[in-house]
C-alpha cells in the first residue's frame, strides 16, 4: 500500500522590488539629470566627476556617475518599501512617498554629504555647509516622485 505526502513549497512570483527601485532609480536620475543640465550647468560637469577624483570638464563621467547614485539611491527606497509592502501599492502614496524620499536624500546627501566630500577633496568650487539649493530641492523632489511612479509601476 502506497502513502502519497503533499509538501506546500513557497515559490516567489514576484519580479523583485529591487529591480523596481533600480528602475525608478534611472527613470527619476534621468529627468533630474536633464532638469540639472538646464537649472546648474556645470554640476554633472564638473562637480560629480570631483568628487571621485576626475577633473572636469568630464561630462560623460558625471551622468555616469549621477545615474549610478540614482540606482543606489533607487535601491534604498526598495528597501524601504520592503519594510511596508503597501508604499508600493497605490500610485498615488509611492508618488507621495517618493516625493518625500527625494527630499530626504536631498537633506542628507545634497545639502550635507556633498558639500563635506567636495570640500574633503579639494574642489576650488565646493558649496558652503550647508548647501540649501532651490533648484536641488526641486530637482530631489522630482527625482523620488518619479521614483515612487515607475517603483509603483515595476513592482506591481
Amino acid at each position: 500500500m502506497a502513502t502519497e505526502t503533499a509538501t506546500a513549497t513557497d515559490v516567489s512570483t514576484e519580479n523583485g522590488a529591487w529591480k523596481a527601485g533600480v528602475a525608478g532609480g534611472l527613470a527619476g536620475g534621468f529627468v533630474f539629470g536633464v532638469m540639472m543640465s538646464m537649472m546648474t550647468p556645470g554640476v554633472l560637469e564638473m562637480a560629480l566627476p570631483a568628487m571621485y577624483g576626475v577633473e572636469g570638464p568630464a561630462g560623460a563621467v558625471g551622468w555616469a556617475i549621477h545615474m549610478s547614485h540614482g540606482a543606489v539611491i533607487g535601491l534604498g527606497f526598495a528597501a524601504i518599501a520592503g519594510l511596508r509592502p503597501d508604499l508600493g501599492g497605490s500610485l498615488g502614496t509611492s508618488l507621495g512617498v517618493g516625493a518625500g524620499y527625494g527630499l530626504l536624500v536631498w537633506l542628507a546627501l545634497a545639502v550635507i554629504a556633498m558639500p563635506i566630500w567636495l570640500g574633503a577633496v579639494g574642489f576650488p568650487g565646493a558649496p558652503p555647509l550647508p548647501n540649501v539649493g532651490v533648484e536641488s530641492l526641486v530637482g530631489h523632489a522630482v527625482y523620488g516622485t518619479v521614483l515612487g511612479g515607475v517603483y509603483s509601476a515595476v513592482a506591481n
